[in-house]
């Protein structure tokens, strides 16, 4: 089973495109803020792409004046664009779309209310589904969906979060020391990205994106070491490594949910449903990751052992184009915030 995990841990480094950011697109952001009956503030904020606005507009129902904003401007990380929509009749029943997003691979999370003081409700618009009806009422249950939604897709987009836990298990091969592991890189994570969305502590992403990248080039080396008389780092104290990186990813998945925001009055909901998604995702991607690995191991024992068995060539191919490619993040996240 640990073979075919240490394949799938070549097989994403090879088709990891090494120009492309290991993050998923930075998902665009709508909030509908009511102002009066029918006064809406419209700030509508969609990620850059090369230097450049990505070819998505929001488009509000027919029944608001105006559809669209005006030109966005670039504030640093994505472009941001601001404006007072009337809508007569308000919102329910009205259609909100994202034109473009079915030529894309990101997604937009709309958030709005329907009246001044009432909880906002929040949407994920995808690819496959760039628009949605307002309904009538808001409630708890939209946000939540929203923001579980969101931590699922950035967690399961996110090549470098993914080769770190899957490193892991190939790394440490008893399942109580794993399990141990898994779970002090989740209670790390977790911690930190609360803390994070909450402002109690204020990291800037560069730093944080090359260390995540950094820490991937560890467990890679870590690979590279074979058994002896001295076991690994990552052997001796699996849950310390485990927690001590997993702090710094937990400030990474923050990041996607600082660009879009917390509902006001509901940030405790949005925070564990975001959270909750990131563990869903995780979960389903070891899942997934052990139940290829088992069956590899049992319909092709012969070669899942030439392949990956400690010593071999095929574990230290694993190791160096895994390490390689986390190098090279390294060195182009660093290359962005110093120069």
């Amino acid at each position: 089973m640990i073979r075919l995990l240490a394949l799938i841990a070549l097989c994403l480094s090879l088709l990891a495109p090494a120009t492309a950011n290991a993050h998923a697109l930075e998902p665009g952001f709508l909030e509908i803020q009511p102002l009066d009956v029918d006064e809406w503030r419209i700030t509508w904020r969609k990620p850059q792409v090369n230097g450049a606005p990505m070819k998505i507009d929001a488009v509000l129902p027919e029944v608001c004046t105006p559809r669209r904003g005006p030109a966005p401007v670039f504030d640093g990380r994505a472009f941001l664009t601001n404006w007072i929509a009337k809508c007569e009749n308000g919102l329910p029943g009205g259609e909100i779309q994202i034109d473009g997003l079915d030529q894309t691979q990101t997604d937009v999370l709309v958030r709005y209310a329907l009246a001044p003081g009432e909880t906002p409700q929040a949407v994920r618009l995808t690819a496959a589904a760039p628009a949605f009806t307002v309904p009538l009422k808001a409630g708890p249950l939209g946000i939540a969906a929203g923001y579980f939604s969101l931590g699922v897709d950035h967690i399961l987009k996110g090549i470098d979060h993914l080769l770190f836990v899957l490193m892991l298990i190939v790394l440490i091969r008893a399942w109580r020391p794993l399990l141990t592991a898994v779970t002090s890189f989740t209670v790390a994570h977790s911690l930190s990205l609360a803390a994070a969305s909450l402002g109690w502590i204020v990291v800037p992403a560069p730093p944080v994106e090359a260390i995540v990248a950094l820490s991937i080039a560890f467990l890679a080396a870590e690979l590279l070491h074979e058994h002896g008389d001295q076991p690994r780092l990552s052997e001796r104290y699996p849950w310390a490594v485990a927690f001590a990186f997993g702090l710094l990813h937990g400030l990474g998945f923050a990041r996607a949910l600082l660009e879009v925001g917390l509902p006001e009055g509901d940030v405790p909901l949005a925070l564990l449903a975001f959270n909750l998604g990131v563990e869903a995702g995780q979960i389903v991607f070891i899942v997934l990751a052990l139940a290829l690995g088992a069956a590899f191991s049992r319909l092709y024992p012969s070669l899942a052992k030439g392949l990956t068995a400690p010593g071999t060539k095929g574990l230290r191919a694993v190791s160096y184009c895994v390490g390689t490619l986390a190098a090279f993040w390294v060195i182009e996240r660093v290359a962005g915030f110093v120069t």
